[in-house]
């Protein structure tokens, strides 16, 4: 009897996009095979969703400026079983979410973050990981869990996603999605990723004033109260 192959999931993969044309052939050359890619095109006006769609991307459009705006209307545009979160900006690899999304398949984790390893000067700014260390240490205190970063990659199922019920449609979505998922009693952890410098001009962390109100949305999460877990919510039994 010839032994099964397993095959790696197939998951959707949501790429908020702001003006990211320089970036974006890179990003959708490294999907890995026979996933959907779904550029969310928050208003760019250097051709990016045309781009996108040219490489044989999905292009879903939202007109309300926000990170979060545009994750939650590519997870709306998403119909796999399990989502992936990259940035569109080619400061993280696409391809290794396969890898991620397997252990989500798998039952090992629910909420699978990558944990940034800056690679090359200038990949994360100081004043950026400064911010992000101050957010790892509070979601400590708001949720007990022990992350290092909060970064935008990530892998998780699809319908648990949408019973989280997620509301911040600015920078604090990644952060309200892990503190909310820990409310719900979720498994979450994170992986080590390369990251590197990316594509054209940030929009967040390449300025102080992008990591300060990034760092004010994400204070405003904390300081939500807790949300009560429903069935629908729960992952593990």
């Amino acid at each position: 009897m010839t032994p099964s192959v397993s095959r790696p999931p197939l998951a959707d993969l949501v790429l908020p996009c702001l003006d990211e044309a320089e970036a974006l052939p890179w990003v959708l050359a490294r999907v890995p095979a026979g996933w959907r890619a779904i550029v969310v095109d928050n208003g760019s006006t250097d051709g990016s969703a045309d781009i996108a769609r040219s490489l044989g991307a999905t292009v879903v459009h939202e007109t309300r400026r926000g990170f979060g705006a545009a994750c939650h209307a590519g997870l709306l545009a998403a119909r796999a079983e399990l989502v992936c979160f990259c940035d569109c900006d080619a400061s993280m690899d696409p391809g290794l979410l396969a890898p991620m999304a397997e252990r989500v398949a798998s039952g090992e984790t629910d909420l699978l973050l990558g944990r940034r390893r800056p690679q090359g000067h200038g990949a994360w700014p100081a004043h950026a990981r400064a911010g992000n260390l101050a957010l790892s240490r509070m979601l400590r205190r708001r949720t007990g869990l022990r992350l290092h970063d909060l970064g935008p990659m990530r892998v998780a199922r699809r319908e648990a996603l949408l019973a989280l019920g997620l509301t911040d449609r600015r920078s604090g979505y990644p952060l309200q999605m892990v503190v909310r998922a820990a409310d719900a009693g979720w498994r979450v952890t994170e992986t080590d990723i390369p990251y590197l410098p990316r594509a054209g001009k940030s929009k967040v962390t390449g300025t102080w004033r992008g990591t300060w109100h990034a760092v004010r949305d994400m204070r405003r999460v904390l300081a939500e109260p807790p949300v009560r877990p429903t069935p629908a919510e729960g992952i593990s039994a």
